[in-house]
């Protein structure tokens, strides 16, 4: 399992979900708007996520903003992030709106199938 995952998403029951079924054995931590998971990259350097579950639409700053800036930065090369959506596939595929996440989720989502795929984007680093 990945030892520290960082949720970024706006809604409170997401949470609650991710963290019924990673916790004990992984460390979460929340934040609940694209800002707020910014800066806790930028400002807490000694608890750095090995994961981050990234929804993508929020206030402060979206998913595609918190994307874009995880890959333009260099200490996060390696970060495998799982984009969480419920603007649902459309005719174009998630992947090519979205670039740049490791994995692509649509809201809502199975729990089991979520951590499978933590699973799965964790070892892909």
């Amino acid at each position: 399992m990945v030892g520290t995952v960082l949720i970024v998403d706006d809604d409170e029951q997401i949470h609650q979900i991710v963290r019924h079924k990673l916790e004990p054995e992984t460390t979460v931590h929340a934040a609940f708007d694209g800002l707020e998971g910014w800066e806790f990259l930028n400002d807490h350097p000694d608890e750095q996520p090995d994961l981050v579950l990234l929804d993508l639409m929020m206030p402060q700053m979206n998913g595609d903003e918190v994307l874009n800036r995880i890959r333009d930065d260099d200490r996060f090369d390696d970060l495998p992030v799982i984009m969480l959506t419920s603007m649902g596939r459309g005719e174009e595929p998630l992947e090519e709106r979205h670039p740049g996440a490791t994995v692509y989720m649509d809201k809502p989502f199975s729990p089991t199938e979520l951590v499978s795929r933590i699973r799965e984007a964790a070892r892909r680093t």
